[in-house]
C-alpha cells in the first residue's frame, strides 16, 4: 500500500475586525437551515465533500447524523445560485465560545466563479454574529481544494498550528 504526506492547517480569528470581507454576489443567496434535517446535512456533506474525499462521516448511522445536527449549538447554511445548491457551511459553537467552521465548501460545478471568498465571508460574519462567540476557527489540509488555505488566509484567518501525517492512499 502506498502512502502520502498530508499537512493539516489550523487557523483562527480572534476578532470580527480581522475579517477581510469579500462581498456576496447578487446571484448567490445564502440561507440558514432553521429547521434541522440531518438528511440534508448528510447530502450536503457528500455533495460538497465527494471530490475531496471527505470520508470521516460516510459510515455514520442516521442516529449519529441526527445527534450531530440536532445539537442546539450546531447551525447550517446553504448557498444557492439560480435554485441550485452552490455550497454550504456548518458552524459548531463550544461551551467556551469557540465557533468551529466544521464543514465549508462549494459544489464542484460552482468552483472558479469567485464564490468561495464570499461564502467564507458569510460564514465568518455568521459566526461572529452568534451571541457569545470568542474565537472562530477552522482546519483544512493539503487534500482540500488547492485554493482553500489561501482563501482562509485572505479572509483574515491565521495559521496557529500545522501537523504533518502519513496517510494511506486508497
Amino acid at each position: 500500500m502506498s502512502e502520502r504526506f498530508t499537512t493539516t492547517y489550523y487557523l483562527d480569528m480572534h476578532s470580527p475586525e480581522q475579517l477581510c470581507a469579500k462581498p456576496l454576489p447578487a446571484e448567490l443567496q445564502v440561507i440558514e437551515c432553521q429547521i434541522k434535517q440531518f438528511q440534508l446535512n448528510r447530502f450536503l456533506y457528500q455533495l460538497v465533500g465527494g471530490p475531496w474525499a471527505w470520508t470521516d462521516k460516510l459510515l455514520w448511522t442516521d442516529a449519529q447524523w441526527q445527534a450531530q445536527v440536532s445539537q442546539p449549538n450546531q447551525r447550517t447554511w446553504v448557498a444557492y445560485q439560480q435554485g441550485a445548491i452552490a455550497g454550504y457551511y456548518e458552524l459548531l459553537m463550544s461551551a467556551n465560545g469557540d465557533v468551529e467552521i466544521q464543514y465549508f465548501g462549494l459544489v464542484a460545478e460552482f468552483l472558479g466563479q469567485g464564490f468561495g471568498g464570499a461564502l467564507l465571508t458569510h460564514a465568518l460574519q455568521s459566526a461572529w454574529a452568534w451571541t457569545g462567540t470568542q474565537r472562530v476557527w477552522v482546519h483544512t489540509c493539503t487534500l482540500d481544494h488547492p485554493s482553500a488555505l489561501a482563501n482562509y488566509q485572505a479572509r483574515g484567518l491565521r495559521v496557529y498550528q500545522q501537523e504533518v501525517s502519513l496517510e494511506p492512499l486508497t
